[in-house]
């Protein structure tokens, strides 16, 4: 059964949508601070965060970025801010999606459902690890390391580089890598894929202003460029 943690300072949010949840089959667990979150998240098995924005002891995106520290759990972050320019900075830190408030129950399932559907998917590899100088890409673990440390990738942070590592040679535009990466599914802003991108860079290379594995092709998308090697 899939458990799912929502992060709200608000009772009434998390009454309504641990019942609506709970009727669909999930576990609900809650938290109204970003630092009760952190402290449930390493003793129990969450397949998925809802995360507020405003909460009353951090920022969400600096829960967001704690969690990110040590976990790939998907995040959907709940908001009043719905600017475009909110969006990407959600994403920017590690989030999976974004919904404003207020919104529908149906809508917040169809989120949830998805998230989880694209974390538990993966792209077929071509073969079980991959090795690119000091980064790996383990599809059987679905993990990266970098020089033999693991790099806390999210789930669609790493959808999108095995798609670009599946195919080393090809130029993705947005649209193919959304589609290869996230699924038809993914209703985002084009600009969500460059803040994943980003956020990426800052995990693997080693100089993300001059990248030497998540290369950027003006004018068209995205390319991976390490060197080739298998295991």
């Amino acid at each position: 059964m899939n458990r799912i943690l929502v992060v709200d300072d608000e009772p009434k949010i998390i009454e309504v949508v641990a019942a609506f949840l709970t009727s669909r089959g999930f576990r609900v667990l809650s938290a109204a601070t970003g630092r009760a979150a952190l402290e449930i998240l390493p003793h129990e098995k969450v397949s998925l965060v809802l995360l507020d924005l405003m909460l009353p002891d951090m920022r969400g995106e600096d829960v967001c970025l704690e969690i990110r520290r040590t976990s790939r759990v998907p995040v959907i972050m709940l908001t009043a801010k719905s600017g475009e320019d909110d969006m990407v900075n959600g994403l920017s830190v590690g989030a999976d999606d974004y919904i404003a408030k207020p919104f529908s129950l149906k809508a917040l399932l169809a989120r949830v459902e998805a998230v989880l559907r694209r974390s538990a998917d993966d792209l077929k590899p071509l073969y079980n690890r991959n090795t690119f100088g000091d980064l790996e890409v383990d599809f059987e673990q679905h993990a990266v390391k970098k020089r033999g440390e693991i790099v806390p990738l999210t789930p669609n942070e790493f959808k999108i580089l095995s798609a670009l590592v599946k195919y080393p040679t090809k130029v993705f535009t947005r649209d193919e890598l959304i589609l290869s990466a996230l699924g038809d599914e993914f209703d985002g802003f084009h600009r969500a894929i460059d803040s994943h991108v980003k956020n990426i860079r800052q995990k693997i290379e080693d100089d993300p202003k001059n990248p030497a594995f998540l290369l950027t092709v003006h004018g068209v998308g995205y390319k991976f460029g390490g060197a080739h090697g298998r295991a």
